[in-house]
């Protein structure tokens, strides 16, 4: 599936550089046009991390513009099926060369075909789509939605993550997003994620008034599991006091966490459901709201209520209808929990073979790993001496505690050997900074 990739600081082998149509600007002409015209602290990050300017990706590795290549176990969650996985081009290809843009005057067969796709996958109850082009702006549409049922109090949870928006912030559980933009929605309470009593006790404050925001597994905050039963015991409290439950699977839906959705482990429905970065295919941004009939009722009797101009574009959809075709025809689900079961113990006993009494925890479901460290920097440092080392992961947004990886699910067993080794070389790196009871003769 894959090739062996060209390690990062060596010399291209034959078909990498040699063949790189890119000619574009180099890392200095392309870090001043960032930090002049776009932000300067994204510059920093870039140069932090290596400067490389990624132009190119195939499957599951990323080409920069000087050759070398990098394993993509990173993307916040986006690349379950890799890049330009040819199930997704060919929709996509297909649509571009015939009608990418709508009018949004007439009937668009794409959207009605993506919609029909996703219902089809979807928890049962769940019969309504309002697509989107992020997860922030599905979370916008929840909550209109919820408010449309008289749902004015809002209730998340602390270190929760639903966007950046206006609205999706209020939701958001973490000071430090919050602060500069204060004040946001009023009646908004967080709570602790995964105690169920803690909600319970909130919502009988508010009987009828309320709409819950919770994650199945939560991404931001460092891969966070709840107690077994938590999802379920969320579904009876709503019930209880009459709120809706809004089920964000943006980054943990369409088969991350080895299972469709995060809500199939405990046979949960929500009212409505976020839905996004994997639906993408990797190709063109879509996000989607998934609802039952009684919470989109508003929208059904009004199609002006709600809308977006480029909500439902026919590109979108064929990369959504394709995403969807690519998970069903290789049963990306079942791969992703398969590899989830290989990779999380090998993780942990690579990191802790290293690191010793500084990891804290090794955790995950299906393709959503994290390994939180006992205290700030070992993350920072291990993603640097990552990218150092040819593999791509992820910071955790709402915890400097956590290193993500998200890798694809079609990674090979050569794509598995490079990320152990890249693992290990990097751990080996920089273990002995952080721990006095770290193996100096490592895991190998």
């Amino acid at each position: 599936m894959t090739t062996t990739p060209t390690a990062p600081g060596a010399v291209p082998a034959p078909g990498t550089a040699a063949g790189n149509p890119y000619r574009g600007p180099g890392r200095e002409e392309l870090g001043r046009m960032v930090r002049e015209h776009m932000n300067r602290g994204r510059a920093t990050l870039g140069e932090m991390f290596g400067g490389h300017v990624e132009v190119a990706s195939q499957g599951a590795w990323v080409t920069t513009a000087e050759g070398e290549r990098f394993l993509n176990c990173g993307g916040y969650g986006v690349f379950l099926m890799g890049s330009r996985h040819p199930t997704v081009l060919r929709h996509v290809t297909e649509q571009l060369a015939t009608h990418p843009i709508a009018t949004r005057v007439f009937l668009e067969p794409q959207a009605a075909l993506a919609a029909e796709a996703l219902i089809s996958v979807a928890p049962a109850g769940l019969s309504r789509v309002h697509f989107a082009g992020s997860g922030a702006e599905a979370a916008e549409t929840a909550l209109k939605l919820a408010r449309t049922k008289g749902r004015h109090r809002l209730v998340a949870t602390v270190n929760g993550y639903h966007g950046k928006t206006a609205g999706a912030l209020s939701l958001t559980g973490n000071e430090v997003f919050r602060t500069p933009f204060q004040p946001l929605l009023p009646g908004t309470t967080h709570v602790p994620f995964g105690d169920a009593a803690a909600l319970e006790a909130i919502l009988a404050q508010m009987p009828g008034e309320a709409c819950v925001f919770v994650e199945p597994v939560q991404g931001e905050a460092g891969v966070v599991i709840p107690p077994a039963g938590y999802l379920r015991a969320v579904r009876e409290a709503c019930d209880r006091h009459g709120a809706l439950l809004v089920l964000d699977e943006v980054q943990t839906g369409l088969g991350r966490l080895g299972s469709w959705w995060g809500a199939d482990a405990e046979g949960v429905t929500p009212d409505i459901m976020l839905v996004g970065k994997g639906l993408s295919g990797g190709v063109v941004p879509v996000s989607a709201v998934v609802a039952t009939r009684e919470a989109f009722s508003v929208f059904d009797r009004d199609p002006y209520l709600h809308t977006s101009t480029f909500s439902g574009a026919p590109l979108a959809m064929a990369a959504a209808r394709g995403a969807i075709a690519a998970i069903k025809e290789e049963d990306l689900v079942g791969r992703a929990r398969e590899l989830g079961e290989e990779l999380l113990p090998q993780i942990r006993r690579i990191a802790v073979a290293h690191y010793g009494d500084a990891v804290r925890e090794v955790r995950g479901r299906g393709l959503l790993l994290g390994i939180e460290f006992a205290e700030p920097g070992p993350a920072g440092d291990l993603l640097i001496e990552l990218i150092a080392n040819g593999v791509i992961a992820n910071h955790s947004l709402n915890s400097h505690l956590v290193l993500r990886l998200t890798p694809p699910a079609i990674l090979d067993r050569g794509d598995l050997d490079f990320l152990y080794e890249a693992f290990d070389r990097a751990c080996r790196a920089q273990a002995l900074r952080y721990s006095s009871t770290a193996s100096t003769a490592g895991s190998s």
